[in-house]
């Protein structure tokens, strides 16, 4: 064999190793380890299966081809799911997408999604989740980091900026630095739930709207005395709703916003368990002198939200929990029952308390969980696409919202939106024959939610306005705890100690406003939280807190 062959070979053969490891590089660039920054650029031509390759900001989403999605539905008595909606059909049409659906009752669906989650049959996207929920499913694998793959969603992370969000996402964020929620996200902190209040009968007795809870305890006396035979206040919500509100303005946490019970102490870096404390114990006391006077409704911690509703429509009560949109539902069972205009219910500002005139909030609602499987799908950066235009994108938001232009809705030449005339919602268009929510499947709770304050306000009735205009002037708005950035052991462990704690206060809690525990063993009370491991739980707490943060 000559010299020159013998190069000849060598060249050859160098190149063939060349050609093998370029080729080697390119499939580890492209493998499923660097999946989580496919699409990062929104013009990427990398897109694949229905994916988009231009989709950005801006841009209708539309999957190349239709595609098909599972879904878990949180389904409302209220406005249960039809197939024919034109929500549906017009998210078809717009984006190609058509769901699975497993529909589940909403009284049954956080335990149906446990179980579907815990048995690894859970459908690809699982909204209706709120911050918080998602915990218990992240060290097993069953849901996928979302966090990783916000490239692939141009108006999740425009969002991000816009409202300032990264103080709020850093409370979702689990230990190793990730969040597992996609949240819906408000421009602004927004409170809803109050009291609402005959103010006809305000009027009568020459009171005003009490601006605190002791001012409510001279209102509900002063109908007390004026209708001898009625218990002024009868609450719905298994008084939940009220407890959590009053919880703010007494120092502590209680009812909805309970949680595990722990709350932060800004001054001193550490957290405590609040249902141990002063404050909560001067809560139960004002409740439990409510009781004692006739002035609440005992039966407000166990009743059906009917009942309480069917007391007040019978002149039975006149105060009782809301939101912005039951507060329409009791006037108009109200003007049903007594007439119309003979009786009014308005929302009255959140009362005050020994914390001062403050409220609790955060600019997170209720998001959606992805399951990890979804990710071994073709179609899975079409998927996280069309979730980022329909639940993140302003025209998806309204969209989900308001409905279709022309059919559920009309907008004038500056741009404000008005239901058609057939079309009714929250007692809107009180003529309309047809309910957004019922007969279109638009505003429910699965698809619409978060948004600017523009599109929050663009529904609200003008009374509503006036609410949350005299919240926003009147209130502090108190800072988020931080989080407690437990791993799986240590989270297993918080919550061996929490549960059993947090029965017990409930349990308590009860006992105290009724009656059936005397107020003078709230020592004991306290003590019976220290032997079932009180402080061993906030140490852990505290430990894992100053360790993480």
């Amino acid at each position: 064999m000559n010299k020159s062959f013998k190069k000849l070979l060598m060249v050859m053969s160098l190149l063939m190793m060349f050609g093998v490891l370029a080729a080697c590089s390119d499939s580890e660039t492209g493998s499923d380890s660097d999946s989580a920054n496919k699409g990062s650029d929104s013009n990427s031509e990398e897109a694949t299966g229905a994916a988009m390759e231009d989709y950005d900001v801006g841009v209708q989403f539309k999957a190349k081809e239709p595609v098909q999605f599972s879904m878990l539905f949180s389904d409302h008595p209220n406005y249960p799911l039809k197939d024919d909606w034109l929500l549906l059909e017009e998210i078809e049409k717009r984006t190609n997408v058509t769901f699975d659906i497993t529909s589940v009752p909403m009284s049954d669906y956080e335990e149906k999604r446990s179980l579907l989650i815990s048995t690894g049959d859970a459908p690809y996207i699982i909204p209706k989740t709120y911050p918080g929920q998602e915990g218990p499913f992240v060290s097993s694998g069953a849901i996928l980091p979302v966090s990783d793959y916000i490239d692939l969603m141009p108006n999740f992370k425009k969002t991000i900026e816009d409202y300032n969000m990264e103080p709020y996402l850093e409370g979702l964020r689990q230990e190793d630095g990730k969040y597992y929620l996609l949240p819906g996200m408000h421009e602004n902190v927004w409170p809803d739930y109050t009291l609402a209040m005959r103010t006809d009968i305000l009027e009568e007795l020459g009171l005003d709207a009490p601006t605190t809870w002791e001012e409510v305890e001279v209102v509900l006396e002063k109908m007390k005395e004026a209708y001898p035979d009625s218990t002024p206040f009868s609450d719905r919500f298994e008084f939940n709703s009220t407890l959590n509100i009053a919880a703010t303005a007494f120092g502590t946490r209680a009812g909805w916003g309970l949680g595990n019970g722990l709350k932060f102490d800004f001054d001193k870096d550490e957290f405590y368990f609040a249902p141990a404390t002063d404050g909560y114990k001067q809560m139960v006391t004002y409740f439990n002198g409510l009781v004692e006077k006739g002035l609440l409704d005992p039966e407000s911690m166990t009743q059906e939200d009917d009942q309480a509703v069917q007391k007040l429509l019978k002149e039975q009560s006149f105060v009782i929990n809301t939101n912005s949109q039951t507060v329409i539902d009791y006037q108009k069972g109200l003007d049903e029952k007594l007439g119309e205009g003979e009786a009014k219910m308005k929302k009255i500002l959140m009362p005050g308390g020994p914390a001062g005139q403050v409220m609790a909030g955060s600019k997170l609602e209720n998001g959606i969980m992805i399951s990890a499987k979804a990710k071994d799908d073709p179609n899975f950066e079409a998927m996280m696409q069309f979730i980022d235009w329909l639940w993140y994108s302003p025209e998806g938001k309204e969209f989900a919202k308001w409905g279709v232009e022309g059919v559920t809705y009309t907008k004038d030449e500056n741009g404000k939106r008005q239901l058609a005339d057939d079309v009714n919602y929250v007692g809107l268009n009180p003529d309309g024959t047809k309910a957004l929510n019922v007969d279109y499947g638009f505003s429910g709770g699965v698809f619409s939610y978060g948004g600017s304050t523009e599109l929050l306000q663009s529904m609200m009735s003008e009374e509503e306005l006036e609410f949350q205009k005299g919240m926003m002037e009147t209130k502090e708005t108190l800072l988020p705890d931080p989080p407690i950035k437990f791993n799986a052991m240590e989270l297993e462990q918080s919550t061996l100690l929490s549960t059993p704690l947090v029965d017990y206060v409930k349990q308590n809690t009860l006992k105290f406003i009724l009656g059936q525990r005397d107020l003078s063993e709230w020592d004991d009370y306290v003590a019976e939280l220290e032997q079932k491991g009180m402080q061993k739980f906030v140490d852990l707490a505290n430990k894992v807190y100053q360790d993480k943060k």
